[in-house]
């Protein structure tokens, strides 16, 4: 499974990105890697940043926006979508409590129109975000 999956990268890698190869000295690489590290970043962001900055300071414009290291890898997203899944449920919850507690007199007032139209919109937000992930 491994040996596949790696193909399958490098044939999506081979398809989006350009390989550029550098030759630096090797004090200048060690502290780039280990700048790059302590920053939680990857080399390639870094120097991709670097390229965009230097295109934009040229008056030319790009498209290229370098991920936040917060979510920078795949796994990092995923737990992130996780954790706001579960966090957007405890709204859910909270929010369908309100409304199972309106007072009778109140149900039907905007109040209890716009808690409703929250749950209903939490409840697609969940849906669709169970389904992608």
């Amino acid at each position: 499974m491994g040996s596949t999956s790696n193909e399958v990268k490098q044939r999506w890698n081979s398809a989006h990105y350009t390989q550029i190869k550098i030759s630096v000295a090797p004090e200048l690489a060690a502290t780039f890697k280990a700048n790059c590290s302590s920053k939680g970043v990857s080399m390639a962001s870094e120097i991709s940043r670097f390229m965009s900055s230097e295109i934009s300071g040229c008056g030319k414009r790009t498209s290229y926006v370098p991920p936040t290291p917060q979510y920078d890898t795949r796994q990092k997203r995923r737990r992130a979508v996780r954790k706001t899944i579960l966090t957007l449920e405890d709204i859910k919850t909270a929010e369908q409590n309100y409304l199972e507690n309106i007072p009778a007199n109140l149900q039907g007032s905007s109040l209890y129109e716009t808690a409703e139209e929250t749950v209903d919109v939490l409840t697609d937000v969940l849906d669709r975000l169970s389904e992608a992930y």
